[in-house]
């Protein structure tokens, strides 16, 4: 194996999450370049490379955010660092203003936890490796980090569950036209194991490809509460079958979750329609429409 090959292959991407992280460009290229100085001088045998440098970059950010104060790079020589115009152009994406903002009230931990899965797609046990936790406890940081970035998106747009409910008003209506307006441009939607298990999709990107898939979609799935949060469920026989979790910034849905784990089912709170706080609703669990009824795919 090309160990600097890979490298060269896996570093835009690495310097994606570090700026991300670290919401500084110049820091995103120390950090990718101590990742490179490890793998120069490790002798452990390392069977999935991408995961590893993954780790590493992540692990170092941690420290970095936890330090708080510059941490010295070895002065070994690493792969060439001329600057590429597309990584550049990338890394700038990747820490809006808004987000350099938000992520400033996040721990370090909340932070690393939030940008890996909302971001990355990264799966919650990956993340509690990373972080020497359990998925459970991984969850409930970036959950966490949610509600304390959500409330900075509101101060300039609809609260969020006005935009989960007008989004599945029209995803009911088949309203193409207003389902695009609710969606941010680089949306993504994305199904745990268990909601892929039951037929969801594992991933959609972009705000077309979305808002065709729930076009004149969702006449099954019914309000609810996630982690108190305004979301959607699918219920089949009186059970919640499918959870619709819902990222909402700026006033527009920035990721959907599908989400089917048994812990996050059990704990799903129905909701009225409009209802922008935490507490129950009288039940009516609807149809027993299959999966494939309730979302076209």
């Amino acid at each position: 194996m090309d160990e600097t090959a890979v490298f060269e292959r896996e570093r835009p991407r690495l310097l994606r999450i570090a700026g991300r992280i670290l919401r500084d460009g110049t820091e995103a290229e120390d950090i990718v370049q101590q990742a490179w100085l490890r793998l120069h001088a490790t002798e452990a045998v390392i069977d999935n490379l991408p995961a590893w440098l993954t780790t590493v970059t992540t692990r170092l950010c941690l420290d970095r955010l936890r330090a708080e104060k510059p941490i010295l790079v070895d002065d070994l020589e690493s792969p060439s660092r001329t600057a590429d115009p597309a990584d550049e152009l990338a890394l700038a994406d990747t820490v809006g203003i808004a987000l350099q903002v938000v992520l400033d009230r996040l721990t370090p931990t909340e932070r690393v936890a939030f940008v890996l899965h909302d971001s990355f797609s990264i799966d919650f046990p990956t993340i509690a490796a990373i972080l020497g936790s359990t998925p459970a406890a991984a969850r409930k940081l970036a959950s966490r980090a949610r509600s304390k970035i959500r409330p900075q998106g509101q101060e300039h747009g609809r609260a969020d569950w006005k935009v989960v409910d007008a989004f599945l008003a029209a995803s009911r209506q088949g309203d193409f036209e207003q389902l695009v307006k609710l969606l941010a441009p680089n949306v993504v939607v994305v199904g745990d194991d268990a909601a892929i298990a039951a037929g969801t999709p594992s991933r959609i990107e972009g705000r077309t490809a979305v808002a065709t898939m729930f076009n004149g979609a969702a006449k099954a799935a019914l309000p609810v509460f996630i982690d108190g949060r305004a979301g959607a469920a699918w219920f089949h026989r009186g059970s919640p079958r499918v959870a619709f979790d819902f990222t909402v910034l700026d006033g527009v849905v920035s990721r959907i979750d599908f989400r089917a784990d048994p812990p996050v089912l059990e704990h799903i709170i129905r909701r009225e329609a409009g209802a922008s706080r935490d507490r129950p609703a009288t039940v009516d669990h609807g149809s027993g429409h299959t999966w494939r009824r309730s979302i076209v795919i």
